[in-house]
Parts: C-alpha cells; sequence; structure tokens
C-alpha cells in the first residue's frame, strides 16, 4: 500500500508538473486547448423549437398560457418604469411540450426523472440519419434497420454513445398546429431502436414529429421507456447539420421528478461546414441592443419584439 501510494504522489507530481511546463511555453491547459483548436471556430446550429402558447402539442395537454409577473402587494405586473424590471409567469400544461427530452420515468417510474439523468449527458457525438427520401413517398414511413443499415455502409459504424437524430423535414411546417393532430407522421420502428440501442449502444435518438411511432400502443417509445432509455422529439433544423462529424449539446432544466424536460440541442459542426453561426459572427458579451422594444403583446399572450 505504502509503495501504490509513492507511485499515486509520484504520477500527481510529474502531472503537475507537465501541466506547468505547458503553461509555461504558452500552451493552454487541460480542455482549453480542444476548446481553442476545434470548437472555438466551429459551427453552431439551434436544433430546438421556440416554446409559444400556440405550437403544436398532442389534444391530450390542456393550452399552455404565457402572463405577466405580478407584484402580490399591489396585485399590478412589474413594469420597467415602476420597478425597472419586467418578469414572466408561464403556465406551461406539460413537461411534454416543443422540443424536449423524455426522460424514461415518462413512461416507468422505476427509471430516472430528468433531474436525475447524469451530467454525462452534455456533449456528444451527433449522427444523422435522413429518411426524407422515404417520407415523401409515403408519410407514415419509419426508420428500419435497413436504413441504419445502408447508412453505415457510406459513412461507417455509428459511434457508441452518440446521439442518433432521425431527420425526416417532418417539422417544415412548425408550428402549424395542425401538426398535432396528425395520425399519419414518419417514425422509428422499434426494431430500428433496438438495434441502436442493443447493437449501437447509443445514448439516445431523436426524431422531429411529437411521438416517436404511429402504432396503436405506441410500442417504441414504450419499450424505450420501459428499458430506461431517453429520447429527444419536436426537433427542429436536422436538415442544416451534417450526418456525421458533427457534436450536440444537450442542455434542459433541471426539475425535480420531471418526466420530460424543455430542452436545447445546439449542434456543432466544422467550421467549413455552410450552415451555423461562428463565434464572433453575432454578439454576445455585450449582447446586442434592438430598436424595436421587447413588450407584452395582449393579442399573442406573451412577449414580443413585432
Amino acid at each position: 500500500m505504502k509503495h501504490m501510494n509513492r507511485r499515486l504522489v509520484m504520477a500527481a507530481v510529474l502531472a503537475l508538473a507537465s501541466t506547468a511546463a505547458c503553461t509555461e511555453r504558452g500552451a493552454s491547459p487541460g480542455l482549453w486547448r480542444l476548446y481553442e483548436s476545434g470548437l472555438a471556430g466551429a459551427k453552431y446550429i439551434d436544433l430546438t423549437h421556440t416554446l409559444t402558447p400556440t405550437i403544436p402539442v398532442w389534444h391530450g395537454f390542456a393550452p399552455s398560457t404565457f402572463g405577466r409577473t405580478v407584484n402580490p402587494e399591489t396585485g399590478a405586473p412589474y413594469t420597467y418604469e415602476n420597478d425597472g424590471f419586467e418578469s414572466n409567469r408561464f403556465a406551461l400544461s406539460t413537461d411534454q411540450l416543443g422540443t424536449h427530452l423524455d426522460a424514461p420515468a415518462h413512461w416507468a417510474p422505476e427509471y430516472p426523472a430528468i433531474d436525475e439523468l447524469p451530467p454525462t449527458y452534455a456533449l456528444r457525438p451527433l449522427v444523422v440519419i435522413s429518411i426524407v427520401a422515404q417520407a415523401a413517398r409515403d408519410p407514415g414511413y419509419h426508420l428500419g434497420v435497413a436504413d441504419i443499415e445502408a447508412w453505415e455502409r457510406e459513412h461507417g459504424r455509428i459511434p457508441a454513445g452518440s446521439v442518433v437524430m432521425v431527420r425526416s423535414d417532418w417539422s417544415k411546417t412548425w408550428p402549424d398546429p395542425s401538426l398535432a393532430t396528425q395520425a399519419v407522421f414518419p417514425g422509428v420502428s422499434l426494431d430500428a431502436l433496438k438495434f441502436l440501442h442493443e447493437q449501437r449502444h447509443i445514448l439516445f435518438h431523436g426524431h422531429e414529429p411529437l411521438d416517436t411511432d404511429t402504432t396503436p400502443t405506441l410500442e417504441s417509445e414504450s419499450w424505450l421507456m420501459h428499458h430506461g432509455y431517453a429520447q429527444a422529439e419536436a426537433v427542429a433544423n436536422l436538415d442544416q447539420v451534417a450526418e456525421t462529424g458533427c457534436l450536440v449539446t444537450i442542455g434542459f432544466p433541471k426539475v425535480g421528478g420531471g418526466l420530460g424536460g424543455y430542452a436545447r440541442y445546439v449542434a456543432i459542426c466544422p467550421a467549413s461546414w455552410p450552415h451555423g453561426v461562428k463565434i464572433g459572427d453575432v454578439a454576445e458579451a455585450p449582447l446586442a441592443a434592438s430598436s424595436r422594444l421587447l413588450h407584452w403583446d395582449d393579442a399573442r399572450g406573451m412577449r414580443t419584439r413585432e
């Protein structure tokens, strides 16, 4: 044990010395080098729909409403003029709203809720598999194992631990409320999901529609949730992302006992990719001011610059 402790101490000293030497030579420490060499010059693409009171949502959930936060002492909304700030109140009918992440506890209470998902979900390799051509011929087409195998013949094996997004272009007409009433839409078959998880060991998959499949029992979603797998739903802008070579960042509020998470997915693609925005292309700190002031719009039931 003493020899083991000495070895651990020596290893720590050598690691510190190596870091110090890199710092003295002007190199950035640790993962800062990775950021500077790759991520700082990358293209960033938002894969997320904006939450509003009128976006498509399953008919079984009541409408959501946005409002102005009221001062409980006066009963009046906070205003820039009187209080120096304003605030919003959100009455969201469900945590399955807009672009979101389904935790397996959505269907299976023995599995983790949103706040119990590990922080390792934050950043992953992104795979995009297109079924656009198939869905154009058959609006109810579901991704199959043959589609995955065809993708791998062209691009190579899907990396373990990756996120696989299924592009169908279903979201092209978002936020048309009629999307929530469609009984026929492109989905992901149970066989495909079993292949992705059991053979390729992905982290999770994502799709553009509000549900995973169109079977009477939602068999694909049921299998996922009851086997401890998460999934992304109502994803946007997959037509702007490369099929390989990008990463995806995954962010969602850590709501105690949450069964779904209002998620923000951002693809990070190589600097040469034609879509997306680079750091430095837009104002960040400070952020840019607008001549069109944000204001409460009674007609739309939300704040807007329009």
